[in-house]
C-alpha cells in the first residue's frame, strides 16, 4: 500500500464529508462542522493553510548534510521524527463512519508506533470515545498520550487517573475546546481554565501535563507560570472559532517568550514534510498531525496510518537535505523566509 492508494480509498469512503482536495485549504469544506471543515466561513482553517504556504524555504545544496538525523525525544519517548498524532474523535458525525471510534483509536495509536512515533487520544461527549482511546493505549503498552476536554477539574482528574493506570506517557487538556456546544448537549459542560485551575491539574499527576490550544504569548506565559510541561500552539484545526490567527503566525513569538521554560509544539495544516520543517524553523520542538491521519485510517486502517506518517517522514528527510539541515534539533530560522 502506498500513499496514493490510501488517499484514493479515503476519498471514495468519505464522500460528502471530505473531498481530499488536491490543495487542502479549507474552501470546499468551509462551515462543515460537524464534518471535516472549519467553523463559520472557514476563515481560521483557511488562514492556517494560507499563512503556512506563505512561508518559503531556502534551498541549499553546498553543505555536508547528506544523511540528516530526524530522531528526537518527547515525553521521555524516542521518536523516529518530531511528529505526534493529534487527538481526534467523532468518526461517525465528522468523518462519515467508515471506521468507528474504537477502530480509529486502534489504527492511529498502533499505526503511529509502527512508524516510530506516538499518538494522542481524544475526548468528547460520548464517554466511550475516551474509553476506546484508553484501551488503544493499553494495547500499545502505554505508548500514548491522553488529551481531555476542559471539563470541571474533578472530571479531568478522574480521567487523568484512568490514563495513569493505562500507562500513558503524558496527559493534558485541549483548552481550545472550551466553547464546544456539543459537550453541553451531552450534559458535559466545558469551559476556560484559570491559572489556579491549571496548577491543580498539573499537581494532580506526576506525568507531563500538556495544554493544547494556545494562540497568544500572554497565555503561553500563564501556562509556564502554572507549571505546565508542554503547550501546543493550535487553533483546533479552525473548528472552534472563526477569524483566529494561524498557529504559524504566533509560534515564533511564543517560543521566544517561553521556549526556554517549557516545551512548545504546534499544529495546523501540515500536509507534507516541508510543512514540518517550517514549524521546526519557527521554533517548535515537534508537531501534531491531524486530518492526514483520518485519511490514513479510513483509506488503509493501521497500515494507512503508518504509510501516511512514513510519507511525511521521508518528505521531511528530503527537505532537510535540500535545505542543509543535518539534525531536526538544530533547524533554525535561516531555513525559511517569512
Amino acid at each position: 500500500m502506498d500513499i496514493k492508494e490510501v488517499k484514493e480509498n479515503a476519498r471514495e469512503r468519505m464522500k460528502g464529508f471530505c473531498n481530499l482536495c488536491r490543495e487542502c485549504d479549507g474552501v470546499w469544506c468551509a462551515g462543515k462542522v460537524p464534518g471535516m471543515g472549519g467553523t463559520g466561513t472557514g476563515s481560521s482553517f483557511k488562514r492556517a493553510h494560507d499563512k503556512l504556504k506563505e512561508i518559503k524555504v531556502v534551498m541549499r545544496t553546498i553543505h555536508s548534510a547528506v544523511n540528516p538525523s530526524l530522531e528526537t525525544s518527547l515525553f521521555g519517548e524516542k521518536l523516529s521524527f518530531p511528529a505526534i498524532s493529534a487527538p481526534i474523535t467523532g468518526t461517525v458525525f465528522n468523518m462519515g463512519g467508515y471506521v468507528n471510534d474504537e477502530e480509529y483509536s486502534d489504527d492511529v495509536v498502533l499505526g503511529s508506533i509502527d512508524a516510530g512515533t506516538i499518538a494522542m487520544i481524544g475526548d468528547t461527549g460520548d464517554p466511550k470515545c475516551f474509553e476506546h482511546g484508553i484501551n488503544a493505549i493499553k494495547k500499545a503498552n502505554g505508548k500514548g498520550i491522553a488529551i481531555i476536554k476542559p471539563r470541571e477539574n474533578s472530571e479531568i482528574i478522574k480521567r487523568i487517573k484512568i490514563a495513569e493506570e493505562a500507562g500513558a506517557v503524558a496527559v493534558g487538556i485541549d483548552s481550545d475546546g472550551a466553547g464546544l456546544v456539543t459537550m453541553k448537549l451531552f450534559g458535559q459542560p466545558v469551559g476556560p481554565k484559570s491559572v489556579e485551575d491549571l496548577k491543580v491539574l498539573v499537581n494532580s499527576t506526576k506525568l507531563p501535563f500538556i495544554v493544547k490550544g494556545i494562540l497568544s504569548v500572554d497565555e503561553a506565559v500563564l501556562c509556564a507560570e502554572a507549571g505546565v510541561h508542554t503547550i501546543i500552539v493550535s487553533n483546533h484545526g479552525g473548528r472552534v472559532l472563526n477569524e483566529t490567527l494561524a498557529p504559524c503566525e504566533v509560534l515564533e513569538d511564543i517560543v521566544k517568550a517561553v521556549g526556554d521554560k517549557i516545551n512548545v509544539l504546534a499544529d495546523g495544516s501540515i500536509r507534507e514534510g516541508v510543512d514540518i520543517l517550517k514549524y521546526l524553523a519557527l521554533g517548535a520542538k515537534g508537531v501534531l498531525i491531524g486530518r492526514p491521519l483520518i485519511w490514513g485510517s479510513i483509506g488503509g486502517r493501521q497500515e494507512g496510518v503508518k504509510v501516511t506518517l512514513e510519507t511525511l517522514k521521508n518528505q521531511l528527510y528530503q527537505s532537510m537535505i535540500l535545505t542543509g539541515c543535518s539534525d531536526v534539533k538544530n533547524i533554525n530560522p535561516k531555513t525559511i523566509i517569512k
